[in-house]
């Protein structure tokens, strides 16, 4: 399965788990550390486990394994790595305060409902 397609399912699963502000960024050009980053926020601290369950079971199942995990449990922000994947779910401040659509905003926000 390509990664964009990937991405799909991980923005499906979000999505299902009512995630809000969902950004695929292709950062691809310009780091060396992901193809792209999904930032995405919840409401609390159960619906950010739900999210993070969700993207976790999408990418199980389509045979893809963690490479790394940080801030489960009532962490305001989790950082899952699925090495050309990353995804960050974040409360509404904490995606406030860190502001990586500000940081990484030379990478190119990608639509993937068009795709």
């Amino acid at each position: 399965m390509q990664t964009i397609d990937l991405v799909k399912k991980i923005v499906e699963a979000l999505e299902d788990k009512k995630a809000e502000d969902i950004t695929v960024l292709d950062i691809g050009e310009v780091s060396s550390i992901a193809d792209y980053f999904i930032i995405a926020n919840g409401n609390n601290a159960n619906q950010l486990t739900a999210m993070e369950d969700a993207v976790d079971e999408a990418m199980y199942t389509n045979g893809v394994h963690q490479k790394q995990v940080e801030g489960t449990g009532n962490s305001t922000w989790i950082l899952m790595d699925y090495q050309d994947i990353i995804v960050h779910l974040f409360s509404k401040e904490d995606r406030q305060f860190y502001d990586l659509d500000r940081i990484w905003r030379d990478g190119k926000v990608v639509d993937v409902h068009s795709l």
